[in-house]
């Protein structure tokens, strides 16, 4: 599901819940976004300042710069994984939440129609 800045903007007028839960994720995922930037950017700039220290053995054929390409890496992921969790055990239940109380007449969305 793709999502907009604007998408909180979109969300009917009546429905505060569902507005505060957007901008909630589109909070975090500008955060999780800005914390990958900074970490890879990071790397990339010692690379391209520092290599002598990038070079520095940290353990007989292992450079300080592999360990830190490996650490960006593994970032990524807890990164990814962090997000998963919090869409899974949160975002996910308050959006059902929110269908389920949601009125049995209402008009159906362009998802639901066929």
């Amino acid at each position: 599901m793709a999502y907009s800045a604007s998408d909180a903007a979109s969300v009917p007028a009546g429905d505060d819940r569902l507005r505060a839960l957007a901008t909630r994720r589109w909070r975090l995922a500008l955060a999780l976004t800005a914390s990958i930037i900074v970490v890879y950017f990071g790397f990339i700039s010692l690379i391209a300042y520092d290599r002598p220290l990038l070079a520095t053995l940290v353990a007989p054929g292992l450079t300080l710069g592999i360990l830190l390409g490996a650490l960006v890496i593994v970032v990524s992921w807890l990164l990814t994984y962090a997000y998963v969790r919090w869409a899974n055990t949160r975002y996910d239940g308050e959006l059902h939440a929110l269908q389920s109380d949601r009125a049995p007449n209402a008009a159906p969305t362009a998802r639901e129609r066929p």
